[in-house]
């Protein structure tokens, strides 16, 4: 009861917070000041053992913050989540470490760096060469040490429930703001296009890849951690609640990237299931599509329709459109282009973007990180990949025990696939996919085996 009690004072504390935002963004500074003094104290303050779990919540909670951040100008920088990831994590490999089996993210890391020095001979003479290179590196490097930090340490599944409740919680503020910011979506919602006041005023990809990623979230909640009628109603309305201001931003990306992250999930959570918990897990599949359901159903009828023909791929009078990519293809091949043309050293960090500047007189930054990842490092490019995509492979072939993997590096492929590595959701939660998620010991069996043997 304790657990829910503090579980429901934290989510209305939060929605708390994007009213209270929404009425004055001033206080977004505060909020963020605030969060980084509590986290900074409780990662150095904390006992020895605590410290990775802690290191880890931090980073969660900036992660589920960061567009909220950018969005109400509260954070230092426009950067600042992946850079707070980046100090948390340098903190705890001062403290805890890294696994020498981790090394591959080493090398990655490693291989960032011959693209800056091509960058220095490639990018034109306008472009600002440290805030490029920043920008486009910022959250490579962030997924290469959080990986690294994060490879093959020990949490147990009931930490990473609330690792991943503290990336929610702020969510949840975020979303209270966006349906304060646009209440009634009629007056925003003309077109098919994504939309930038149904998002909170902020770009609508980066807003609904965020609350895709509080969709999948309270997905998983919604089927392991709620053992009671009233949690289970609670995060049901949530749910509802984060899906809907999903759907109408009419950025189809993190919405669909959060409903098949669920879908992963739990099919590996059913297959490792007890018989029990599997007839649980069918009774709450129910109540979860019912959940999607309904808040299709409102969005449907908050946009006239809108939402409907935006995920049919068609304009506002109902006419089929011809690229469904919405001209993120012309991108991705300008950039196969850009390796193919340069396949040793690639064109340089950045460059993909300052040639659309020369070319377009526009710098449209790519939305595929693997693209860009050829384009710009050229054969390390390829090893990079690699690395990403077969060191967590060969992790699992030795430890199968967490359920929570595969959707984990689906929400990173899935993300960095329709929004590049723009925030620092996709890099931390690929390196979620490595930690070693143990079951929580049982100290009172042991102690009833010690007093048996005495």
């Amino acid at each position: 009861m304790k657990t829910n009690i503090t579980y429901v004072t934290a989510i209305g504390f939060h929605i708390a917070i994007g009213l209270l935002i929404y009425l004055n963004e001033s206080l977004a500074k505060i909020y963020f000041a605030a969060a980084l003094v509590y986290f900074l104290y409780r990662i150095l303050l904390v006992n020895d053992t605590q410290k990775t779990f802690e290191i880890l919540k931090a980073c969660a909670y900036f992660v589920g913050a960061e567009v909220f951040f950018r969005t109400t100008g509260g954070a230092i920088s426009y950067e600042a989540g992946k850079y707070l990831v980046i100090l948390f994590i340098l903190i705890g490999m001062f403290y805890k470490g890294v696994s020498g089996k981790g090394y591959p993210y080493f090398l990655y890391l490693l291989l960032l760096v011959p693209s800056i020095f091509v960058a220095s001979t490639t990018l034109s003479f306008d472009a600002n060469f440290r805030t490029n290179i920043a920008f486009v590196l910022s959250g490579p490097v962030c997924l290469g040490l959080a990986a690294l930090f994060c490879y093959d340490k020990k949490v147990t599944f009931k930490q990473m429930s609330q690792i991943l409740m503290f990336m929610l919680l702020p969510i949840l503020s975020h979303t209270a703001y966006v349906y304060f910011y646009a209440p009634d979506l009629r007056d925003v919602l003309t077109s098919t296009a994504s939309n930038r006041e149904a998002a909170g005023g902020f770009g609508s990809n980066q807003v609904a890849t965020v609350l895709g990623l509080g969709m999948f979230l309270l997905g998983i909640r919604l089927f392991i951690n709620s053992k009671t009628f009233g949690i289970r109603l609670l995060n049901t309305v949530l749910l509802i609640f984060v899906s809907y201001r999903a759907v109408v931003t009419l950025s189809r990306g993190g919405v669909i990237a959060g409903i098949l992250c669920i879908l992963i999930f739990l099919f590996f959570y059913y297959i490792q299931a007890k018989s029990k918990v599997k007839n649980q897990v069918i009774g709450v599949f129910g109540l979860f599509v019912t959940a999607l359901v309904l808040a299709w159903f409102v969005s449907s009828s908050q946009s006239s329709g809108l939402t409907d023909k935006r995920y049919a791929n068609q304009n506002a009078r109902g006419v089929q459109k011809n690229d469904v990519t919405t001209g993120r293809a012309d991108l991705f091949f300008e950039e196969i282009d850009g390796f193919i043309t340069n396949p040793f050293f690639g064109i340089g960090s950045s460059r993909a973007k300052d040639r659309r500047i020369e070319i377009d007189g526009q710098g449209v930054t790519s939305h595929n990180e693997i693209s860009r990842t050829l384009a710009e490092h050229g054969i390390f490019g390829v090893i990079i990949l690699l690395i990403l995509v077969f060191k967590p492979l060969d992790m699992r072939s030795i430890n199968r025990k967490n359920y929570f993997f595969f959707a984990f590096l689906a929400f990173w492929f899935a993300t960095i696939n329709h929004s590049s590595m723009r925030i620092a959701a996709p890099a931390f939660i690929y390196a979620l996919a490595l930690l070693n998620v143990v079951n929580e010991k049982n100290p009172i069996h042991r102690k009833q085996l010690k007093e048996q043997q005495v």
